[in-house]
């Protein structure tokens, strides 16, 4: 029944939907990702070397909004799901993958612009994202509370249960650290962060996920730089593969399983959630720069997801297995394995630490937007917004101590059934203000 209902859910019509959106507005923009990379970099990633990432007007920073967001979207997926879908679609698939996160970055976007402009706020906090779009901009009440109350569900079930599992089987399997002992180490943890708030939680991904991900960059570079007389075979391997009639297809499909852990599409949602809707309540918190700074934010971080780190990801499994060598591994131990045959047993513990590096930072970036989805619903009955917050981190902490603990299949099933349901109602307005979302663009 479960299973059916994924497939029903994550079916063509959904890959129909989140790519026609994003080639609408490609198209309406004349490819402004393309076109205007100078800018939109300029005013994202190469606005931090000018150290141009302080807050304004209250809130935090855009470079800590960027940080929580890319946390919420840099996860197992990057290094897990990038060999699966590499392992299903063959070399093409990180081609696909390409093509896709540049349509994705135009999703990312319209949905952020549209999330930060119609944002509101409330108890003096920022408070953005489809819901607030689809109340107040489109006035479809019902529409708003089914986002709140998907995302909210989404976020006890992926956003916590999965990755908190994800981080005690990896420090089970490569660390011997017994799973209850990680339960009580990362509930802790956990709490410790989400007990500041927001601010807390962006100013720690602030620190955590540029040296963690500087890190992972810095080994991955090292060992495809050690290997570059395998990479001229390694991108025309990519470009063969694309092309074929069957590995065109498992490429589409590698791209839709690139956050994925066992399940195709919904697993990742675009490995960086570019239709979700998600990006768009995380910088909606932002109390600098406007709509159109933090629509391009959002592309930043698309980029950065899977041009830069699933790409890294893919070129390594690449380069490792065209020098002749071969392994039954898929997943993580693919990965793992693929660094271990330039780096040796370091290999296997530095993608079991990237990790849960990136699965903790997960963790706490979808609290932030849980919370903020179950606080929409409760602004709704009327109940204490204080003793909704406390009753919403219970529940968190004890997803977290569960999914450590737990088999999660079902409970794979029902998130990815929690997440492509959150992506309707964000879709749909998308879809309604599809020409003033692409229009903000036209003098840019």
């Amino acid at each position: 029944m479960i299973s059916r209902l994924q497939e029903l859910v994550w079916g063509p019509w959904m890959l129909a939907a989140l790519l026609g959106i994003g080639i609408y507005f490609t198209v309406k923009s004349r490819m402004f990702q393309l076109r205007r990379f100078s800018l939109w970099w300029s005013r994202t990633g190469g606005s931090l070397w000018r150290g141009e990432n302080g807050s304004h007007g209250g809130g935090i920073s855009s470079f800590q909004t960027a940080c929580t967001a890319l946390a919420a979207t840099i996860g197992t997926g990057n290094i897990v799901g990038v060999a699966t879908a590499l392992t299903a679609g063959g070399p093409g698939a990180i081609f696909w993958m390409w093509i896709s996160a540049l349509i994705g970055m135009m999703t990312a976007y319209g949905e952020t612009y549209l999330g930060v402009r119609y944002r509101k706020r409330v108890n003096g906090a920022w408070v953005g994202g489809p819901m607030v779009c689809l109340e107040d901009r489109l006035h479809l009440p019902a529409a708003a509370l089914l986002y709140a109350f998907f995302c909210m569900m989404s976020s006890l079930g992926m956003g916590s249960m999965v990755q908190a599992n994800s981080v005690a089987e990896t420090a089970s399997y490569s660390f011997l650290v017994p799973p209850a002992v990680t339960a009580v180490l990362v509930t802790v943890l956990t709490g410790l962060v989400i007990a500041g708030g927001t601010e807390r939680i962006a100013a720690v991904s602030g620190r955590l996920m540029p040296a963690a991900s500087g890190i992972y960059i810095l080994f991955s570079l090292t060992v495809i730089l050690s290997w570059y007389d395998r990479l001229p075979a390694v991108f025309s391997s990519i470009l063969a593969s694309a092309f074929e009639p069957g590995a065109a297809a498992g490429g589409t499909a590698g791209f839709l399983v690139s956050r994925s852990l066992r399940y195709g599409v919904s697993r990742g949602v675009f490995s960086n959630e570019a239709g979700l809707g998600t990006l768009a309540v995380l910088h909606g918190t932002a109390g600098s720069g406007d709509a159109k700074e933090q629509g391009m934010w959002a592309m930043f971080e698309v980029f950065f997801d899977t041009i830069v780190i699933c790409t890294l990801t893919a070129l390594v499994i690449l380069a490792a297995s065209s020098g002749g060598a071969e392994t039954a591994a898929d997943g993580a131990a693919l990965t793992a394995w693929s660094f271990s045959e330039r780096l040796g047993t370091a290999g296997e513990y530095l993608v079991s630490a990237a990790m849960i590096v990136f699965a903790f930072a997960t963790l706490t970036a979808w609290f932030c937007m849980g919370k903020q989805a179950f606080s929409y619903l409760l602004d709704k009955t009327g109940f204490s917004r204080t003793a909704g917050n406390r009753i919403y981190t219970a529940l968190y902490l004890n997803a977290v101590f569960l999914g450590c603990l737990s088999r999660l299949d079902t409970v794979w099933q029902l998130s990815d059934i929690w997440n492509g349901l959150m992506a309707l109602p964000n879709l749909l307005a998308l879809f309604l203000l599809r020409r003033e979302a692409a229009e903000s663009l036209r003098e840019v």
